[in-house]
């Protein structure tokens, strides 16, 4: 009996996720990485969960996610040709929770810069459990608030919907004409599907476009995740989205990031995949997806960071949530920059790394 369990768990295992390379849309390459000292302090705050980075102008922004102190850093990373050579952590920016955001729990997860307005977009998971609602908030460069967007009801921590703990705006990314931007679900609302499992599930991410002049949701579609990678070995394994970049007119990167516990430092799958909305369902007004008929967005597997566990300094394939396009290389192809999220040590040993990717875009 218990070999037949195994054979089904490892059935299930096998089609809850994907595994087969399209290498017809993108070729990725490593490059390099960087592994930020684990004491680092600027302006009495300890540097650690860094979920987010954006690149702008010459400078890196990163956004920390500790909601006591919400801020994030403005970073000079150096490159050698193809190598990272070094990493400046040039000042830190608190941002400003009075007035409109007295009553805000702010939970940074993405951030991107706005280099003609000279100010910052952050996403944020609010604290659902607290009925402390997600939001996408616009601040100065210097970490004063200037507005919200507007967000459907459905988001709403104390709504029929029922946000998922740690599972709402976790992705951002500018769209490819600057008029706006896309946040990501990292999880399914309730209402809508269940988290991943082991198994394969019907689990709905949503990714909304906002407006940046009307500050609202205009449009929306639905993003099917994987399912957990690794059978967790203690009582807790998660899939979600943990950043998106928009390279096309409705064509993504999107950054997936597979957590089973128990596992030590082998416990975190990282996968990017490409997304393509063109023909997908507007889900902006469907209140709830589960019982929906609706057309996902076109998805397929462009890298996995398992194939350059043995490349990176430390051996680990670390919590990255944050992912930016960087400078253009010497060869003319464009790098690929991503982060990870040390937790501030908080779940055992881990570590803040900045990976250089090298990605040539094939269609």
């Amino acid at each position: 009996m218990r070999r037949i369990l195994l054979v089904l768990i490892l059935i299930c295992y096998s089609c809850a996720t994907t595994t087969k390379l399209s290498t017809n849309i993108a070729e990725i390459t490593y490059l390099d990485d960087f592994v930020l000292p684990e004491n680092l302090e600027i302006d009495d705050t300890k540097v650690g969960g860094l979920s987010g980075i954006d690149y702008s102008d010459g400078n890196y922004y990163l956004i920390c996610d500790h909601p006591g102190t919400p801020r994030f850093y403005v970073a000079d990373i150096r490159m050698n040709t193809y190598k990272i050579d070094t990493v400046a952590i040039k000042k830190v920016v608190k941002l400003t929770e009075s007035g409109a955001l007295k009553d805000v729990y702010l939970d940074p997860e993405s951030i991107r810069y706005n280099i003609r307005e000279k100010s910052v977009v952050i996403s944020s998971e609010g604290h659902i459990a607290n009925e402390k609602n997600p939001g996408i908030f616009k601040f100065s460069k210097n970490g004063d608030f200037i507005n919200a967007y507007e967000l459907p009801d459905y988001f709403s921590a104390s709504g029929e919907q029922k946000p998922r703990t740690n599972g709402v705006f976790e992705g951002l990314a500018k769209s490819i004409d600057g008029n706006g931007y896309w946040a990501a679900t990292e999880l399914p609302l309730e209402k809508d599907g269940p988290k991943p499992k082991l198994f394969p599930t019907k689990s709905p991410a949503r990714i909304t476009y906002f407006n940046s002049e009307e500050i609202q949701a205009v449009k929306q579609f639905a993003y099917k995740l994987d399912g957990i990678s690794k059978i967790p070995f203690l009582y807790f394994a998660v899939n979600g989205i943990t950043e998106i970049l928009e390279y096309e007119n409705e064509k993504f990167l999107i950054l997936e990031r597979a957590f089973s516990a128990g596992r030590g430092t082998n416990g975190n799958t990282v996968k990017i995949f490409s997304a393509d909305a063109a023909n997908a369902t507007n889900t902006l007004d469907i209140q709830q997806l589960r019982k929906a008929d609706y057309r996902f967005a076109e998805k397929k597997l462009i890298f996995n960071f398992k194939s350059i566990k043995d490349k990176l300094q430390e051996g680990i394939i670390d919590n990255i949530e944050g992912m930016t396009f960087g400078p253009t290389l010497p060869n003319g192809n464009q790098s690929l920059i991503l982060i990870s999220d040390n937790n501030f040590n908080s779940m055992g040993k881990q570590i803040t790394q900045i990976i250089l990717l090298e990605i040539k875009f094939l269609q």
